[in-house]
C-alpha cells in the first residue's frame, strides 16, 4: 500500500527552505509577499510560523506545493527530504500532493466538495495515490475516520459537508489529509473557525497524529495559545519577512524583536483582567481552596456592587425564544428559561459555543426575535409584547455592533454618511451639526477626521471596526450589545479595538453585552459572565468568581480548553482538562 520512499534513507532536514521570495503581479507591478525566508523542518517536528495577516505565511507556504494563482512569481528552493520540488510539472506535483504533503486548510466547507459524500472524497484520494479498488478504498475510509475520532465514522462517510458539524468538517478532511501517510502537514489555520473545546480536540488529534506517524507539522497560525500547545520551534513574520526565530520556549520567554513582544503583549490572556490581576484559572480547576476563598469575596463585592446601581438597562427573567418555521426547517426553541440583568456602567460578557444561544439573546435584546415566554425589559421598557410603537423606542437607546464590519457597512457610502444617518433619522441633528457630531465621533473612536470621505473598502478591518463602533454609539445608547465585535480581526488589531471599547464604555457609562466565543476576550473587557449551552445559562457570576471557581461541569471544560501563549503552562492545562473529560467520563 505505502510507497517506497527516499525519506528513509535521507537524514537531513524533511523540509528545506533556502531564499524563499513570493511576489504577485499587480497592475504591472511585482508585489512581493514573501521576502527571502529560510527555514527547516525535521520528521516529527511542529514548526510554527506565525504573523498577522498580510505577514506573507500562508502565500510562501501555498507556494512549497505549486497553490498560487497565475499571476505569482516563485524563487528560491524547497527541498523535500533531499529532493528539490520548487518548479517541479504539473503532473510530477500532483504525485507529490497528498502522498508527501498534505494540506489542513483553515475553512473545510470551502475546501471539500459540496457535491460529494466525505466518504467518497476520501476513497478518491486512495485510489488516485494507492490504486486500490472501490471497496478496499471504502474499508480503509472509514479506519481513517476512525483514527481522527469522528463520533459516527459511518454516519459520516455517507454524509454531505454540509451535514456535518465545523469540528466534524474538519476531522474529516484531517482524515483525507492523512490518507496517504504523509511525510509533512500543512495546517493553514487549522483551528480558527472552531470553537474552543472543538479546537482543543483538534489539537490533541493533530499532536496525536504527529507522534503515531511521525510527520512533520508546518503550522500557519496568528493564534499564539495554539502555537504554545503544539509547536516545537516557531518562525515570527512580518511584512513577507521573518523577524525572528527560536524555539517555543525562548522565543516566548525571551522575545527579542520588538514586533514579537507586540504580537505576544496583545494577546488576551486568560485571568489577566484589565487592571493586570492575575488569577491562576489552573489551580482554580483543579481544586484550589484559596481560588475558592477568593471566588467567594469577588461575588460579595459584587453583590454589593450591583445593591447600589438602581434598576437594571437589560432585564430578562424566565424568557424563552423561538425560531420561527422557515421552509422545511421547523420552528424550534433557541433558548429557554434564560434570567439575567445587566445595570449601567457593566459590562457582562456571554460566552458559549456555536449554537449555544447567545447571539440568539442578543438579537432579542434589541428587538430583532420575538419572547416567546417569559419577561423581558430594555432601558425600562416592555419588549415581552412585541409591540413595534415601543420597539422604535427602545432602537434609539440601544446601539450593536456586528460581527464583521465589510458586511454591515454599506459599501456605496461614505463611512462618514454610515455614522451620521442614524442620528439623521431619529432627527437628532442635520446639516452642519450632523457633521460636527460625525467628526466628534471619528475623534472618539481615533480615526481621523479626513476618513469621513472614505469608502469601506478603502479602511482596515480595524479601521471598519472603529466605524461600526462610531455608528453604535451615535445616539448615544444606554444599552451596547457588542455581537463578536472582534473575532474577524488580527490579535494587535483586537487589542485595540478592545481597549478602545473600555475606554468608551468608561467614559459613556453605558450598559455592554458583550458576545463571544473568546472567554480571554470576555475576561479582559467583563465584570461579570454568562455562560450559556444548549440554550440554557448553566452559570452566570462576577468575572473572578466564574473564573476562579467555576461550579457547572461544562464552565470548567470550557475554561480548561483555553489555549494560552506558555507553552509551560498550556501543558498544564491540557493537564486539567484531561482530568476533567476522564472524571466526566467516569460519572
Amino acid at each position: 500500500m505505502n510507497q517506497p520512499r527516499s525519506r528513509e534513507t535521507y537524514d537531513g532536514p524533511l523540509l528545506e527552505v533556502r531564499g524563499l521570495s513570493v511576489d504577485f503581479a499587480v497592475d504591472n507591478y511585482w508585489v512581493p509577499a514573501a521576502k527571502e525566508l529560510d527555514y527547516t523542518v525535521d520528521a516529527g517536528e511542529a514548526l510554527a510560523l506565525v504573523g498577522e495577516s498580510g505577514s506573507g505565511k500562508s502565500a510562501s507556504s501555498m507556494a512549497l506545493l505549486g497553490l498560487l494563482p497565475g499571476n505569482a512569481r516563485v524563487r528560491g528552493s524547497v527541498k523535500l527530504a533531499g529532493r528539490e520540488i520548487l518548479g517541479l510539472k504539473r503532473d510530477q506535483l500532483q504525485r507529490i500532493r497528498g502522498s508527501e504533503i498534505a494540506v489542513i486548510f483553515q475553512e473545510p466547507m470551502t475546501a471539500l466538495n459540496p457535491v460529494y459524500t466525505v466518504g467518497a472524497q476520501i476513497v478518491e484520494t486512495l485510489r488516485v495515490h494507492f490504486g486500490m479498488s472501490p471497496s478496499q478504498a471504502g474499508e480503509r475510509a472509514l479506519e481513517l475516520l476512525a483514527v481522527v475520532e469522528m463520533p459516527d465514522p459511518m454516519k459520516a462517510f455517507n454524509s454531505y459537508p454540509h451535514q456535518l458539524s465545523g469540528g466534524q468538517r474538519q476531522r474529516a478532511m484531517i482524515a483525507q489529509s492523512i490518507s496517504c501517510d504523509p511525510w509533512l502537514l500543512i495546517a493553514d489555520e487549522p483551528t480558527t473557525a472552531l470553537d474552543v473545546t472543538v479546537q482543543a480536540e483538534i489539537l490533541d488529534l493533530m499532536r496525536d497524529l504527529r507522534h503515531r506517524l511521525d510527520s512533520a507539522i508546518l503550522l500557519i497560525t496568528h493564534d499564539m495559545g495554539v502555537v504554545a500547545d503544539i509547536a516545537d520551534d516557531m518562525v515570527v513574520m512580518r511584512q513577507g519577512e521573518i523577524v525572528e526565530r527560536g524555539s517555543v520556549h525562548d522565543v516566548f520567554a525571551r522575545p527579542e524583536h520588538p514586533y514579537t513582544k507586540q504580537l505576544l503583549g496583545a494577546v488576551p490572556r486568560i485571568g489577566k483582567d484589565a487592571d493586570d490581576e492575575k488569577i491562576d484559572t489552573t489551580a482554580a480547576l483543579a481544586g484550589d481552596t484559596s481560588a475558592i476563598r477568593l471566588a467567594e469575596v469577588a461575588s460579595r463585592a459584587d453583590a454589593e456592587r450591583r445593591a447600589e446601581l438602581g434598576e437594571p438597562v437589560l432585564a430578562f427573567e424566565n424568557v424563552a425564544i423561538d425560531y420561527p418555521k422557515r421552509g422545511r426547517v421547523p420552528a424550534f426553541r433557541a433558548v429557554k428559561d434564560a434570567s439575567f440583568r445587566i445595570y449601567r456602567g457593566e459590562v457582562t460578557g456571554l460566552v458559549g459555543e456555536s449554537g449555544s444561544g447567545k447571539t440568539t439573546i442578543g438579537r432579542a435584546a434589541i428587538g430583532l426575535l420575538p419572547i416567546a415566554e417569559g419577561e423581558a425589559s430594555v432601558v425600562g421598557y416592555d419588549i415581552s409584547r412585541n409591540d413595534r410603537r415601543i420597539l422604535r423606542k427602545v432602537h434609539q437607546d440601544v446601539g450593536i455592533v456586528f460581527q464583521d464590519p465589510s458586511s454591515s457597512l454599506n459599501p456605496r457610502l461614505p463611512v462618514g454618511h454610515s455614522i451620521g444617518e442614524p442620528m439623521l433619522l431619529a432627527g437628532v441633528a442635520k446639516g452642519k451639526a450632523l457633521d460636527q457630531k460625525v467628526a466628534d465621533l471619528l475623534d472618539a473612536v481615533e480615526l481621523p477626521r479626513g476618513y469621513r470621505n472614505r469608502y469601506p473598502h478603502e479602511l482596515s478591518g480595524g479601521q471598519k471596526q472603529r466605524v461600526g463602533i462610531a455608528r453604535a454609539l451615535s445616539l448615544e445608547p444606554k444599552l451596547l450589545v457588542a455581537d463578536e465585535p472582534t473575532s474577524a480581526l488580527d490579535v494587535s488589531v483586537q487589542a485595540t479595538v478592545l481597549a478602545l471599547l473600555r475606554r468608551l464604555q468608561g467614559e459613556m457609562g453605558f450598559a455592554c453585552l458583550f458576545i463571544s466565543h473568546d472567554l480571554a476576550v470576555v475576561d479582559s473587557l467583563a465584570d461579570r459572565i454568562i455562560v450559556m449551552h444548549h440554550g440554557s445559562i448553566v452559570e452566570q457570576g462576577a468575572t473572578g468568581q466564574v473564573l476562579r471557581a467555576p461550579q457547572e461541569a461544562y464552565t470548567q471544560r470550557l475554561i480548561a480548553a483555553v489555549p494560552v501563549p506558555d507553552p509551560d503552562e498550556q501543558r498544564s492545562r491540557r493537564e486539567a482538562r484531561a482530568a476533567l473529560l476522564a472524571a466526566d467520563e467516569s460519572r
